[in-house]
């Protein structure tokens, strides 16, 4: 074989191993190289072409590996008969991975980002720094479908002290966020189900498998208009009675009583109790969540800690009444949890220690402050503006006196660097509105940047600003 073909350039980038072996392989595709031919041996090739045997040896590990080239004890190395398939030699990609940016704004006021600002770090660092260590080696295995004993724990001890909710760990099912909870509750209910949806309500629900299942609901300002929802052939309903998303409007005593009561006429009628925003609360008492009031096993509850703690853990539950625990274990007993076991048990640790209550105090006065700030600000200076669903949440609806339609200010408010979101985007199905609405998240905006923030968006869209009035 003629050494000479094989010619090394010692100055190039590209190793030495790897230029032999491209030029060996290249020479036996193209047939360059008969089969049946026997290749140097390591120490003449070395010796021939002044570099290590090491390289050599790799070189040809590598066509041993690829199958070009078969290696035989205390004889050599030999090139094998490859198949005969079309073959394009391609030039290295210059691949640039593009990052989908999306834009920031100056003001943002999505209704589901929190204050970051006052995240515990330094406390949640702790509990994540204990746990990641060899001690904890057995939470490297799958745990419970259900989730992590110890956490279903002081969830429960923790609605029973805030809430009201009377219920049993074995009661709790954990997993990544409402929308992969919600197919599993559907599913559990049978695919012969009507589902009542509230009118706006939650975005997600109509695109999981309800299809031509879904019958909206209107919503007042009491919430769900339950004598509605009792002329339907419904036997479920989703229903957000704490704060109505996206409303805000709290479901009054008669109409809780009167859902309570709607059920508990059919026996396979139940309440789906996503329990919204119900840490945030800045008029009157709490009010008792329905799966509390419940003595008829009609109510699945539902909650996040994406508004409490952060929307990027995804860490959500159901609580199943004790009627359905046995056909739960049945459908769902070969699912596993979709939370990792490592932040279960750091949100465990941070609950069983009193933290998660202290974070949650200290995150309602600062985001009282902010909801002052906000309808203060709209009081003095923008009276024409409607504000509801004020008395709860991280969010509040204005309803602007325009002519202009909702697509067309959200595009001016974009044009000038703000984000705001129609009520339209919630709706199951058309509702006339007197003005245009807007929901207005405020958890995300800092304290001395809402007045700013709120004065920008309404001279954007030409709304006057009113002075205020002197005091004396």
């Amino acid at each position: 074989m003629d050494m000479l073909m094989f010619k090394l350039d010692k100055s190039n980038a590209m190793p030495l191993y790897e230029q032999l072996y491209n030029g060996i392989k290249d020479a036996i595709i193209h047939k360059q190289i008969e089969v049946g031919t026997k290749l140097p041996s390591k120490k003449k090739l070395a010796e021939f072409l002044n570099i290590s045997q090491t390289t050599i040896e790799i070189a040809y590990t590598q066509l041993i590996a690829e199958g070009y080239v078969a290696s035989k004890p205390r004889i050599g190395f030999y090139v094998e008969e490859i198949d005969d398939l079309p073959y394009i030699e391609k030039e290295p990609l210059n691949i640039r991975v593009e990052v989908d940016k999306k834009k920031i704004y100056q003001f943002d006021f999505h209704p589901g980002k929190i204050d970051t600002d006052s995240f515990p770090f330094s406390m949640w660092r702790k509990y994540a720094k204990s746990l990641y260590d060899h001690s904890s080696n057995e939470l490297l295995q799958i745990g419970d479908h259900q989730g992590e004993f110890a956490l279903r724990g002081e969830i429960s001890k923790y609605l029973y002290q805030s809430r009201g909710i009377v219920s049993k760990p074995e009661q709790i099912v954990i997993g990544s966020g409402t929308e992969h909870l919600l197919p599993m509750i559907l599913r559990l209910l049978g695919n012969d189900s009507k589902f009542a949806l509230e009118n706006p309500g939650y975005s997600a629900i109509p695109k999981i498998q309800l299809q031509n299942r879904a019958i909206p609901i209107r919503v007042d300002e009491d919430g769900l208009i339950v004598d509605e929802l009792e002329k339907t052939n419904a036997n479920v309903v989703y229903i957000t009675p704490s704060h109505q998303f996206p409303t805000g409007a709290v479901l009054s005593a008669t109409r809780r009583t009167n859902l309570l009561n709607w059920a508990a006429k059919g026996e396979n009628r139940y309440i789906i109790e996503d329990d919204y925003d119900s840490e945030f609360r800045y008029i009157g008492k709490p009010i008792p969540a329905l799966q509390g009031l419940d003595q008829n096993n009609k109510v699945i509850y539902m909650s996040t800690f994406s508004k409490s703690l952060m929307p990027s853990l995804r860490v959500a539950y159901f609580i199943l009444p004790t009627t359905l625990l046995q056909k739960y274990k049945e459908t769902f007993s070969f699912y596993s949890a979709t939370v990792p076991r490592f932040d279960q048990h750091i949100l465990a640790n941070f609950m069983r220690d009193g933290y998660f209550s202290k974070h949650l105090n200290r995150m309602r006065k600062i985001y009282r402050k902010k909801h002052e700030k906000l309808t203060q600000i709209f009081e003095t200076h923008y009276p024409d503006v409607i504000i509801t669903g004020d008395q709860a949440g991280m969010h509040i609806l204005i309803s602007v006196p325009l002519s202009k339609g909702e697509d067309q200010l959200k595009q001016i408010a974009a044009n000038n660097n703000i984000a705001i979101y129609p009520v339209s985007d919630y709706l199951l199905k058309p509702i006339e509105y007197q003005y245009p609405t807007f929901l207005l998240g405020f958890g995300s905006i800092p304290l001395d940047q809402i007045e700013k923030g709120i004065h920008q968006l309404m001279q954007c869209w030409d709304i006057p600003k009113t002075k205020c009035a002197a005091h004396f």
